[in-house]
Order: C-alpha cells, then sequence, then structure tokens
C-alpha cells in the first residue's frame, strides 16, 4: 500500500514560487504527494503570469489560493520546504517535519519586456521541476 507524503511549501507572499511548486509536487507527484502552500505574510492573491506560466505547461490550477501558514499551524507534514532566494528572509515553520530548502529566484521580480518576464517564470517553473524530479519523483 502507498502512503501519501504531505508537503507544506512556504515562501513569505505565497503569490508566486510556493505556490507553483504546490502545483508541480501535486501534478507530477499524483499518488505519492499531497502538497499545499503557505506564506508568513501572504499577498492575498494568486500572480497572474504564475496562472499564465502553468497554463502554458498544462498543470491543473483549480483550487490554488494565496494564504497564511496560521491555517497549517497545528498539522504535521511530512516534509517543509521553503523556497525563497538566498538574499531574502524566509520563513521558518517551527516543528519536527523535515525541512528542505529551495532557493529559487522570484520571477515577480523580473522587469524587461514581455518575453524577458516570461523567461523569468518559465526559469522559475523548470528550475522547481528540476528539483521535484530530481529530489522527490
Amino acid at each position: 500500500m502507498l502512503v501519501i507524503k504531505h508537503i507544506l511549501v512556504l515562501c513569505t507572499g505565497n503569490s508566486c514560487r510556493s505556490i507553483m511548486a504546490e502545483a508541480l509536487i501535486n501534478a507530477l507527484g499524483k499518488g505519492r504527494y499531497e502538497a499545499v502552500s503557505a506564506g508568513s505574510d501572504p499577498t492575498g492573491y494568486v500572480h497572474p503570469k504564475f496562472i499564465e506560466t502553468l497554463k502554458r505547461h498544462d498543470i491543473n490550477i483549480h483550487d490554488l489560493q494565496s494564504k497564511s501558514w496560521d491555517v497549517f499551524a497545528d498539522l504535521h507534514f511530512d516534509l517543509v520546504i521553503t523556497v525563497c532566494a538566498a538574499a531574502e528572509s524566509c520563513p521558518v515553520f517551527l516543528g519536527q517535519d523535515e525541512k528542505l530548502h529551495w532557493s529559487t529566484p522570484d520571477p515577480a521580480a523580473a522587469t524587461g519586456t514581455q518575453e524577458d518576464i516570461n523567461a523569468a517564470f518559465d526559469e522559475g517553473f523548470n528550475l522547481l521541476k528540476h528539483r521535484i524530479e530530481s529530489e522527490l519523483l
């Protein structure tokens, strides 16, 4: 019998990278992992470019929301993954859960042409996808 592992993905705003990782883990690890995401200071919205990026890569965006980590404060996770970049302050989820840190540049901070911004979101998507495939699957 296969046991589903529960994963919490954290960052500060929970509008882009952590939600992207949540969607990718649930899509790629279907049946093995169940992921949720949250932020220590959630923006309350999902970045529209992130939604476009997931749609371009045929990833389900159903039920994705920006939310506070308070929602999950009393729950146990098999794994907690933080996705803040090295230069950012990253939230620390207290508890005995196993922890990983996947430093990921924030695509929402990208500037330049529309192609530059799309490339930043695709880069974030591909970086997280590679980490999921190499470290979880």
